[in-house]
């Protein structure tokens, strides 16, 4: 008897282990668009009033431009950077402040494509891994930047994506355990490159659509050697693929102009797919109880609820398809998924629409985000509260079926990174500075 009591207390021990360890993944931002992929953090309470003076625990300029959303694991900040040189197509530049004249989204300077580890509590850069120097070979839009793709983590390792410069694996301490190249991408009219790659299990996935051959990549994560890889028939996309667990198997779903696809996680083969999005496709996908959210907005409108569970072969026209919402939606901005309601902008501007993502009821649409005019940024969640952050300003809108700003805040910077928050800290990635807010006495 007390062998069995002594069983049964281990047991009880290992599963609390157990779920207190999955609860605290939880709580760190692991990959674009934080730890399910659904824009919201699961624990937050981030201040709602904030600026250059009030609950900023610290500030940290960055080096070079890179408007990568940074990840977070434990007390690591990863942020990703291309640092413009003075060697100009392998010459060395001459001028009197030091290169300081270099264009950073200029191809005619070698960038340093670095990573960057910085300490959550304080704000000081641990260190910088410099994973590759190179020329670019295409162009970037005016308003991007050459490190636009957020990086990844298992908690172990760490998986920097600067598109075609290549996907490198470095551990927590800036080694590099492996690289792995893709080629060159020919994105549309030299729009730049921006897609993240996802971590599930042992597998990293890429998407890798282009004007050139389309690729859906699966990777084995402790070597980058390919697991499958499977053509597509798509034009270029910005999208980040989403792995889900559904009708009894596991799916990885890329959204994109010709068609969205549902492919098996174990060899890739199709198993299902539906009308594709409009065109330049960059919104994720988003997922909960089994249904997924799919939407675009370049040049049209389109959002479509799908019911995992019944999604088999072509699911266009059938009942699969449990709701669309076709209009103002958005372009760059992805939307959130957050107690039963979906929030997304329409097109690049501050105008914010809610439905409830059960049958697509609209709470309100068009709301306008005051201060904000144009932005590249994505919204993020957080308990009752969405942050919003374009140009000088950070707004925070109440959630729920009421459209209500709370605050509008005003910083130093410019910001197409999208917001994170893990625990009571928002980070805010600006042009040149990284932020950390917390509500202090």
């Amino acid at each position: 008897m007390r062998i069995l009591t002594l069983i049964s207390a281990i047991f009880l021990l290992l599963s609390n282990l157990s779920s207190h360890s999955q609860e605290n993944d939880n709580d760190f931002w692991p990959q674009w668009r934080g730890p399910n992929l659904t824009g919201a953090a699961i624990k937050g309470n981030p201040p709602t009033d904030f600026s250059e003076t009030k609950n900023l625990k610290w500030k940290t300029e960055i080096p070079g431009l890179g408007h990568a959303t940074p990840i977070v694991w434990e007390d690591n900040i990863i942020v990703q950077t291309a640092v413009a040189t003075d060697k100009k197509g392998g010459v060395e530049g001459s001028d009197s402040e030091g290169g300081g004249w270099m264009n950073p989204t200029s191809t005619e300077f070698i960038h340093d494509f670095k990573v960057l580890c910085v300490d959550r509590n304080n704000g000081k850069i641990d260190w910088t891994t410099t994973v590759t120097s190179e020329l670019p070979l295409e162009n970037t839009h005016e308003l991007g930047s050459w490190a636009s793709n957020s990086p990844a983590t298992d908690g172990e390792r760490i998986f920097a994506y600067f598109g075609s410069r290549g996907l490198y694996c470095l551990d927590f301490d800036g080694n590099i355990l492996w690289k792995r190249d893709f080629g060159q991408m020919e994105k549309r009219a030299s729009f730049g490159e921006g897609a993240s790659p996802y971590v599930y299990k042992d597998r990293v996935f890429i998407l890798w659509d282009h004007e050139g051959d389309s690729w859906m990549y699966c990777l084995d994560k402790k070597t980058g050697e390919d697991i499958w890889k499977v053509s597509r028939d798509e034009p270029t996309s910005w999208s980040t693929p989403l792995v889900v667990e559904a009708g009894g198997k596991i799916q990885v779903i890329a959204s994109a102009t010709n068609a969205v696809r549902s492919y098996n996680y174990e060899n890739g083969e199709v198993l299902w797919l539906s009308t594709g999005m409009t065109g330049n496709v960059i919104p994720v996908p988003l997922a909960k109880d089994n249904i997924l959210y799919v939407m675009s907005g370049f040049r049209g409108s389109a959002l479509q609820a799908i019911d995992l569970e019944k999604a088999s072969g072509d699911i266009s026209g059938t009942d699969a398809i449990v709701w669309e919402y076709n209009n103002d939606t958005p372009y760059t901005p992805c939307g959130v998924l957050m107690k039963d309601k979906l929030y997304f902008l329409r097109a690049n501007n501050g105008a914010l629409s809610c439905v409830n993502a059960k049958d697509g009821k609209v709470h309100y649409s068009k709301e306008s985000v005051d201060g904000i005019s144009t932005l590249f940024s994505s919204p993020t969640g957080a308990t009752d509260r969405l942050y919003i952050a374009a140009e000088d300003i950070c707004v925070v809108v109440k959630a729920g079926e009421q459209f209500e700003i709370l605050a509008s805040n005003k910083l130093d910077d410019n910001f197409h990174a999208s917001p994170v928050i893990v625990g009571d800290q928002l980070l805010l990635r600006g042009f040149r500075s990284l932020y950390c807010f917390e509500e202090l006495d």
